[in-house]
């Protein structure tokens, strides 16, 4: 075995190129053991061993600065960086961060959870080591499905033009989560077919020695080839008219050709692209013939594949089915996902009407703005994301939306605490921005008959833009559909009132029993809309005054229990005493979603005891 005896980098560089085939099999075997136990992003694991291998070879990540985007693809890089003993704990609670963490260990440069935003970091760090007189390498890892979102080009831009010695490895494997849709995988798939360029590019510059610019006859042959080759084959130039140097298609699973193209690439002291293209799922053949379903999956059996634990229905899979019934009525209801057909539940959904649905890839904020313009033509358009992906498309929900009230749809998947993809992918953001844009109104199902009802009357009965905002995972005790009216109450009691909306409903009716046991009889409102919020509604409920609570697994700035409690003061019915239990200004970090709830004291027995602690009941 040679995997457990490497503890560093270091040891990686001192193995002997014969042995390297033998270290990546045993990673793959590695990665399969372990994401079968935990749980995790698989495929795109499997699909950089070599590469991150070939990093590890000739790079010191320590001192160089490796930037991954997204991240999904670091379980090797933290095995090779001291980290195989934690991979039991992988996105567990107060375990192994399934991203790249730097509290974690100095070989992870920056955090990454959210793609195309590698060059830019990059180069703001390639800028420090120039400005600081350091000497250092830095590389960005991207993806081709990062590649899609806008915000990658803007880095390229700038980066190119700027000179400065900066690698960014493009590994492209065709896909993102789904296969990756679009002109610039069309224009990457082409690259791919011309490996001859590369060597032909590396004997031409080898010719004039170390700095070939500074020799006249190769600068004026550099231009006649670059016209010729603008001529010949245009599609070649896009990252060398930015000012890079291309270096590819590089097979990314020859490990000795990808140490060599790196170490080139860092001899070349300015702005290179390396073109690396990948197999996701490499060597372990599930996860090669279904990448899709083991880019990220739940713990399963190594042996055929098949999850341990059969997912049970979710507000996903309730939402494709909703969509489907409400297109079938009627013809203007369309779908736009950003790279995440199967995790919003829209697959149904793209056979059924292909003609009416829309993947923009990872492009959130194009996807709002199609959706506006879709809407100002009299479409229905209703736009599947995930609230911490939504983050990006912030500016257009008001510019392109709020400003015009647009009837654009927004179904926000995976709203509040996610689980183990910790503090980049929780949707702890999206109750509090939302419902501040002017003219949005925000619908928060606990169950999924509500989920189905509050989909329908964003579509047909109100104007303007919509969000209806529901969790990861499916439905918990509480089934009913009390979505009617904006503010309902399930339960009575004089002692306290304690508020809340979507699957915390749950949370608060559990607390009131674990209340009534100890003599304090709570009652219980459900906000089914949280914006806007109705004052003479309210007013209505809150008739006397006594303690609220109010529960939220967002952040506290800004948060519903606030602006509940200042329309009450407004109206002179401010509660006799004000509990907040939210996330407060914390990101939550990796584990379940009990045991995030439990630890920010956001379930039942958290809000049983803020009570007991708050009215005097307490032991």
């Amino acid at each position: 075995m040679i995997l457990e005896h490497i503890q560093s980098p270091a040891d990686v560089k001192s193995l002997e190129r014969e042995q390297l085939p033998q270290l990546c099999q045993e990673l793959r075997k590695f990665l399969v053991q372990h994401v079968s136990e935990t749980g995790g992003h698989l495929a795109s694991n499997l699909g950089a061993v070599e590469l991150t291998v070939a990093i590890h070879r000739v790079f010191d990540t320590a001192v160089d600065r490796l930037v991954f985007d997204v991240g999904h693809q670091c379980y090797i890089h933290k095995a090779l960086t001291g980290r195989q003993e934690l991979f039991s704990t992988l996105r567990q609670f107060q375990g192994l961060s399934g991203f790249p963490k730097p509290h974690e260990s100095e070989h992870d440069a920056f955090i990454a959870g959210h793609a195309s935003n590698s060059v830019s970091v990059a180069l703001g760090m390639a800028r420090a080591r120039t400005l600081q007189n350091e000497d250092y390498s830095v590389l960005a890892l991207i993806g081709d499905g990062a590649m899609t979102g806008g915000l990658a080009y803007e880095g390229l831009n700038n980066a190119g033009a700027s000179g400065e010695p900066l690698i960014v490895i493009l590994n492209d494997n065709g896909m993102s989560i789904a296969p990756n849709v679009g002109a610039m995988p069309s224009h990457l798939s082409r690259l791919r077919s011309k490996p001859a360029y590369y060597h032909f590019k590396k004997w031409y510059r080898s010719l004039f020695g170390k700095h070939p610019m500074e020799n006249g006859l190769y600068r004026f042959n550099h231009r006649v080839k670059t016209a010729l080759k603008k001529t010949l084959w245009p599609g070649s130039t896009l990252f060398e008219d930015m000012g890079f140097t291309y270096l590819g298609p590089i097979d990314g699973h020859d490990l000795p050709r990808l140490c060599d193209v790196l170490q080139w690439a860092q001899e070349l002291h300015g702005p290179v692209v390396v073109h690396v293209y990948t197999v996701k799922g490499k060597g372990y053949s599930f996860a090669e013939q279904n990448p899709g379903k083991f880019h990220g999956i739940a713990p399963f059996d190594p042996e055929t594949g098949l999850l341990k634990k059969e997912a049970a229905e979710s507000f996903s899979d309730q939402f494709g089915k909703a969509m489907i019934s409400c297109a079938t009525q009627d013809e203007r209801v369309c779908a736009i996902t950003a790279a995440m057909a199967e995790g919003t539940g829209l697959s149904e959904f793209a056979k059924e009407f292909p003609q009416r649905f829309f993947d923009v890839a990872i492009a959130e904020g194009h996807g709002v703005s199609m959706a506006a313009g879709l809407a100002a033509q009299g479409m229905i358009p209703v736009f599947a994301v995930y609230s911490t992906f939504l983050q990006r498309g912030y500016d257009q929900l008001i510019h392109d939306v709020a400003l015009e009230r647009l009837h654009v749809v927004l179904a926000v998947d995976r709203a509040g605490l996610v689980g183990a993809d910790g503090e980049t992918h929780h949707g702890c953001f999206d109750a509090l921005y939302l419902s501040e844009i002017p003219g949005f109104t925000v619908l928060c199902p606990a169950s999924f008959a509500e989920l189905r009802t509050m989909l329908r009357r964003a579509l047909f009965e109100i104007d303007g833009p919509v969000a209806v905002r529901y969790p990861r995972g499916g439905e918990e005790a509480f089934r009913k559909d009390c979505s009617a009216e904006p503010l309902v109450r399930l339960r009575e009691g004089g002692d306290i009132t304690l508020l809340g909306y979507g699957i915390l409903i749950n949370q608060l009716l559990e607390a009131a029993e674990l209340l009534e046991a100890e003599g304090i009889h709570a009652e219980v409102l459900k906000l089914n809309q949280i914006s806007p919020l109705s004052g003479d509604l309210l007013y209505t409920f809150f008739g006397e005054r006594k303690p609220l609570l109010v529960l939220e697994d967002a952040l506290g700035a800004g948060c519903v229990g606030q602006r509940v409690a200042a329309i009450l003061t407004e109206g002179g019915l401010s509660p006799s005493r004000l509990i907040l239990k939210n996330m407060e200004k914390h990101f939550a970090p990796e584990g379940s979603v009990a045991e995030l709830n439990h630890r920010f004291g956001l379930d039942a027995a958290g809000v049983a005891a803020a009570v007991q602690e708050a009215i005097g009941h307490g032991q």
